[in-house]
């Protein structure tokens, strides 16, 4: 009797983690069959009929977002000690730097080795996309990443980032630069996350110095972290329905589904195989150096946070969902509330994987050679471009024009890997969100002997406080 108990004990226990992956294959069979079932493509309407239960999961996600990354990252500084503080932050800086530098590395190694863009056949179009019609430089990119990280406006942060317009001169010429053109600025749509994430960080640090003077608005923040939690718990719990539609509507959305394995299938294939080889090889050579472990086992509890970002195709959407696992796994909440919403907002290996292939693919169809310098240049430029990339879905693609500008390239040459894009993006968002993942298991795993000496000392501090209060 004691098995079959046990049987229903896992199977309540994963419950959720299979509804969600089942969610996915069923919405991959379910586009499929829809777009079969038709002589003529589906309308935009019609998709967003069937995207829209998705589309208000994703909007659930979204909104517990900005309470999550302030109060989080707040609670969880003001409640260490600025020292170990410091040290948490820096290991994060290491893990973080570490893979993503690495999957610049693999990616252009893999790239040049396989040379997919020799292969890609010449018909590829180049088309005019909304996502190419901002004139920018690279030095323009970089400094609205540093602008952002500094909001002038709190309130403003919460729904708009800061960008440069580069506007075109009335007496324009046709050699006149983009560096000669008149410089303006726009507040384009979504939470600068970075931004938010810097203030966090501060103003923990000033809580924490405060002592016991800043106690009551620390517990406020825990309070609010909790309750978002509470919420998330709720929220995901629709995922399987959510992911379901999501995947359907995105597949009825694609034009060619042909060039996943057509002109541009080595190209998919090369990106494909540089993010599982990151994925399974490069960040557990990482982790077992930092823990002596294999991570398979956390791997294998990680499928509800896999499977949300899949089928969301977004890792600041999956951020909660990323929390509230590990939470489960028993990782120290300070940790996981500091470390996942900074690595969900400045750690993309998948992004910077994908963009220096991306480029370095785009010259090989263009038959322009690149000397080391430029793969130098590609290299230094994915790693700021993923930085800097949003935690949604396809913003690699805006981030991927910068990479271009590197060597030379238009910017509407970004519109030739557009096809797969939106199936890439999610393998991607993928790794992106298991990096972040590890990483707080990681630095938990160095910083316990702090972290446990953290506890004690507070404890004392508690027990102190108390006994005065008594002799008072």
């Amino acid at each position: 009797m004691a098995h079959p108990r046990k049987w229903r004990s896992c199977m309540s226990e994963n419950m959720l983690t299979l509804l969600t992956i089942l969610a996915v294959v069923a919405g991959t069979i379910v586009g499929f069959i829809l777009r079969n079932v038709k002589d003529e493509p589906w309308t935009q309407r019609q998709i967003m009929y069937i995207e829209f239960p998705g589309d208000i999961f994703l909007r659930m996600l979204k909104a517990l977002i900005l309470p999550l990354i302030v109060a989080s990252i707040v609670s969880a500084i003001g409640g260490l000690d600025l020292g170990l503080s410091g040290k948490i932050g820096m290991r994060s800086i290491y893990y973080y730097s570490a893979t993503t530098i690495s999957a610049v590395i693999l990616g252009i190694i893999l790239v040049l080795i396989i040379r997919p863009g020799d292969s890609a056949t010449q018909s590829l179009r180049v088309e005019d996309e909304e996502v190419t019609q901002r004139n920018v430089t690279t030095i323009d990119t970089l400094l609205d990443l540093v602008r952002n990280v500094f909001p002038p406006n709190l309130v403003q942060a919460c729904i708009a980032q800061y960008r440069t317009v580069l506007v075109k001169p009335k007496n324009e010429t046709e050699t006149m630069s983009l560096y000669d053109w008149r410089i303006t600025h726009e507040y384009g749509d979504g939470l600068n996350t970075l931004g938010l994430v810097v203030f966090g960080i501060v103003f923990g640090i000033a809580l924490s110095k405060m002592g016991e003077q800043g106690k009551p608005l620390l517990t406020f923040f825990d309070t609010l972290s909790e309750a978002t939690m509470l919420i998330t718990r709720w929220v995901i719990w629709i995922s399987p329905i959510g992911v379901f539609f999501l995947v359907t509507s995105k597949l009825l959305e694609i034009e060619d589904a042909r060039a996943i394995f057509g002109q541009l299938g080595l190209y998919f294939i090369t990106v494909l195989l540089g993010l599982f080889i990151h994925g399974c090889g490069t960040l557990s050579i990482i982790f077992f150096i930092c823990t002596r472990q294999l991570p398979f086992k956390i791997l294998g509890k990680m499928s509800q946070v896999i499977a949300t970002a899949f089928g969301t195709s977004s890792s600041t959407a999956t951020l909660p969902v990323t929390i509230q696992c590990l939470d489960n796994m028993g990782v120290d909440p300070r940790i996981t509330r500091f470390v996942v919403p900074i690595g969900a907002t400045i750690n993309m290996d998948g992004t910077a994987l994908y963009e220096a292939i991306a480029a370095i693919f785009i010259a090989q169809y263009r038959k322009i050679p690149l000397s080391f310098g430029n793969v130098i240049g590609i290299s230094i430029t994915a790693t700021a471009a993923s930085i800097g990339a949003a935690g949604i879905p396809q913003a690699g693609l805006v981030t991927m024009v910068m990479v271009l500008d590197t060597v030379g390239l238009p910017a509407k040459d970004v519109t030739l890997i557009i096809a797969v894009d939106w199936l890439l993006d999610r393998f991607r968002t993928t790794i992106n969100v298991v990096c972040d993942a590890l990483g707080a298991y990681v630095i938990e795993h160095m910083s316990k002997k702090e972290l446990l000496a953290n506890a004690n000392q507070q404890e004392e501090t508690i027990e102190l406080a108390r006994v005065t209060k008594t002799e008072a």
